[in-house]
């Protein structure tokens, strides 16, 4: 199994409000439907607010 990419992540998270924690981000995509692949990636993020789209993104390049 491939490894989700910042687009299929962000793509998932669609809608949601920022700031947003880690379980926010997690839920969210849940509710959008997200894969095994996404909420994986999600999961492994580091337990904090995330301010922007961005953050997230430059979050999950870390953690790969």
């Amino acid at each position: 199994m491939a490894p989700a990419n910042p687009v299929q992540i962000q793509k998932h998270l669609k809608g949601i409000d920022y700031p947003a924690s880690k379980q926010d981000l997690v839920k969210h995509a849940q509710q959008q439907g997200a894969g095994d692949e996404v909420l994986d990636v999600l999961n492994q993020l580091p337990e904090e607010q995330y301010e922007t789209p961005t953050d997230v993104s430059k979050a999950v390049g870390e953690i790969e």
